[in-house]
């Protein structure tokens, strides 16, 4: 099993993956960050929902059309149906009620087809085997702690060794259902018998319906990727995960490999997809982020945090859990230290995410400006120390070229805010801290005997970061500074048509190539006008998605195997601003 062989299930409060053979082997509900109740793709004992096929199997799969619904085949026993997945919006159960739900309904098509289905909860990442308690007419709870599941299909379970199992033929025409709904302990006392039909096949429905709605008048090219970072963001609060997974590992290499949980809410990666959604005519989404950066943050600069639990929590302490990884692949983490890091970018994109809200008619209110006003101060003020960058690096702070060019941008978008909103800035500072910035960034940033931008001030490492300074209007993409920068870039950190991040030694094993950073040269070229090369670039990327057009992080460029936790947010919509780009649709983020 590769991690392209898994589907994202989604209900934009929590997530679950599905694996090639049906095997549901990661589930976090009722939100991202919950301790998996399924966790078989990262322990073989970390529990699953599977289904099997009497004489066959699945043999292929899709979403249905603009939706995150899963359609696979079953083929057995001279028969065929079809098995549809889905995380419905609404409990099917209790509209009204916050839970969240895993619905499976197989449907025949002809024939006659036997599936059995079995249930093996195990709370908290596999470290607890659930309590069954019999709630009447084959409807079971799995309870462990504070956790529970009400368990519900057709021909009723059975428990079979701490699992629950169920068999059924399904006929030309008939449907056998699943359901699998988070409840608290308390609440399961409350509830016997099983759902109803009716209940189950309108969930399925209304799901259906409520995806085609939002998906419908997004450009066809990148509408999975736009429905991807949709199912990403949780809408209780508007914050976005950056994946839906955690310890999947960025490289194939042995020994301490790069594996980080990924289910909080980066501001970096939120603004840019928020940005995207925007551009693709979902402009409540970025609204709602917007909001919530600034209830996480206090409304203050100094409170303000790389990223942030979906519901605004700041302790998000690292640590190892005891299992066995992703093949092998540890250590298994959930929690990131990166939380603490100081990355000086996040300025930025706070600013430009507040231009592009003007741009589109919001002007900031009084505690809006005042929140603006505190952030442009920190870029002013703290430009000149180190950091971790956007790569979150590990050792030491160092004086990271990007990071310095999103404090101009920060500058830069809060001066024109203030001069075109008619606010109260210290203008004369921010100008004369904009000026240093980019005088800094272009003597200190970039190498003339080399012809490139570097990583870091007084560093000769090579960072493919520097493709976003024309992005934000820093430089153009035809200034000779870029196009040499792409030449050095292309021939250092190129991979078979892909692009590695950086070739700076930070202590890890080798990783993969970061598809991002390959749809960015894509942009850049297009803006230096060389179309066809940007075309061909912008199609290797794509070939790194898979049959169900979800992208993972990193590519193994010797293999194609997909790497790191997946699907990835960065990707998606690094695939939207590149496909909007090369087709002069707009995708640019807007400069005064």
């Amino acid at each position: 099993m590769e991690i392209s062989d898994y589907a994202l299930l989604a209900d934009c409060h929590g997530a679950a993956l599905v694996a090639r053979d049906g095997a549901i082997e990661w589930c976090c509900m009722p939100r991202f960050d919950d301790g998996a109740l399924f966790a078989r793709v990262l322990d073989p004992d970390g529990g699953a929902c599977t289904i099997e096929v009497e004489g066959g199997g699945l043999s292929d799969r899709r979403y249905l059309q603009d939706t995150l619904v899963l359609e696979s085949t079953l083929r057995g026993g001279g028969g065929e149906a079809r098995l549809l997945d889905a995380m419905p919006f609404e409990d099917p159960l209790d509209p009204a009620r916050e839970h969240r739900a895993l619905l499976r309904i197989v449907e025949g098509v002809r024939g006659t087809v036997t599936v059995r289905f079995r249930v093996a909860a195990r709370f908290d990442y596999g470290e607890v085997r659930p309590w069954l308690r019999h709630q009447g007419r084959g409807v079971y709870a799995a309870i462990g702690g504070d956790d529970g599941l009400l368990c519900a299909c057709d021909p009723g379970f059975e428990p079979d060794d701490g699992d629950l199992v169920a068999e059924a033929m399904v006929r030309e025409g008939e449907r056998v259902r699943v359901l699998i709904a988070f409840r608290r302990p308390d609440e399961l006392e409350r509830h016997h018998g099983p759902p109803g039909a009716e209940r189950l096949d309108a969930a399925l429905e209304d799901t259906v319906r409520r995806w085609r709605e939002w998906a419908k008048d997004t450009r066809e090219d990148v509408r999975r990727s736009a429905i991807v970072l949709k199912a990403l963001t949780y809408e209780p609060t508007g914050a976005m995960v950056a994946a839906a997974t955690t310890s999947l590992p960025e490289t194939l290499q042995g020994g301490e490999r790069r594996t980080w949980d990924y289910r909080y809410s980066w501001i970096r990666d939120a603004v840019l997809a928020t940005h995207c959604l925007t551009e693709l005519g979902h402009d409540d989404e970025a609204d709602a982020f917007r909001r919530f950066v600034e209830r996480s943050a206090a409304g203050t600069a100094a409170d303000l945090r790389v990223f942030y639990g979906i519901g605004g929590e700041r302790r998000l302490n690292e640590q190892e859990l005891p299992l066995k990884g992703w093949h092998g692949a540890r250590p298994v983490r959930v929690g990131n230290a990166a939380a603490d890091q100081l990355q000086l970018d996040a300025y930025g994109h706070l600013l430009q995410q507040s231009w592009n809200w003007f741009e589109l008619g919001h002007s900031p209110d009084d505690d809006y400006w005042r929140f603006l006003l505190d952030l442009v101060d920190a870029a002013a003020e703290r430009w000149q120390e180190p950091d971790c960058g956007i790569w979150e690096w590990r050792g030491a702070p160092r004086h990271f070229v990007h990071s310095k060019a999103m404090c101009w941008v920060a500058l830069d978008r809060g001066i024109a805010l203030a001069e075109r909103s008619l606010r109260r800035a210290p203008l004369r500072r921010w100008k004369a801290a904009r000026d240093e910035v980019r005088d800094a960034v272009l003597s200190k940033g970039y190498d003339a005997g080399r012809g490139t931008f570097v990583q870091a001030f007084g560093s000769g490492d090579l960072d493919a970061a520097v493709l976003r300074l024309p992005a934000y209007g820093f430089i153009a993409c035809d200034d000779e500074r870029m196009v040499s920068t792409v030449g050095v870039l292309r021939e250092a950190l190129g991979e078979d048509g892909l692009l590695r991040r950086y070739d700076a030694d930070d202590g890890m094993p080798r990783e993969g190539a970061f598809i991002p950073c390959t749809f960015w040269l894509a942009q850049v070229l297009a803006g230096q006008g060389r179309a066809e090369e940007a075309q061909e670039t912008f199609d290797r990327a794509l070939q790194t998605a898979t049959d169900l057009g979800l992208f993972s992080e990193e590519a193994d460029a010797a293999t194609g195997e997909a790497l790191g936790n997946f699907p990835q947010a960065f990707t998606h919509l690094s695939h939207i601003e590149a496909a909007l780009s090369l087709h002069a649709d707009g995708g640019r983020w807007s400069s005064p």
